[in-house]
């Protein structure tokens, strides 16, 4: 099994992330935001666990969720990376 771990940086909004985890994983809003606010708090959150094939799958369609129209700076999709789960 592995971790797919959204990384935080400062060119995204919450909303961003919210609407990003809603639509992607189907998770719900409050979900979205307890991932949201701990992507700021501590710089990671594991959005989802799964086997390697679906990570792939689920951390490339975060990177290609394009940029956040919200934040004029903002140059693309966040980051993400796998890890094995322990």
């Amino acid at each position: 099994m592995w971790n797919v771990v959204l990384l935080d940086d400062d060119d995204h909004t919450y909303d961003y992330v919210i609407e990003m985890l809603c639509r992607l994983f189907f998770k719900t809003v409050e979900e979205a935001y307890g991932n949201a606010v701990e992507v700021d708090s501590t710089g990671r959150t594991i959005v989802m666990t799964c086997d390697k094939p679906a990570a792939e799958f689920a951390r490339d369609q975060i990177h290609g969720y394009g940029a956040d129209w919200r934040m004029p700076n903002c140059k693309g999709s966040m980051s993400a990376i796998l890890e094995p789960a322990s």
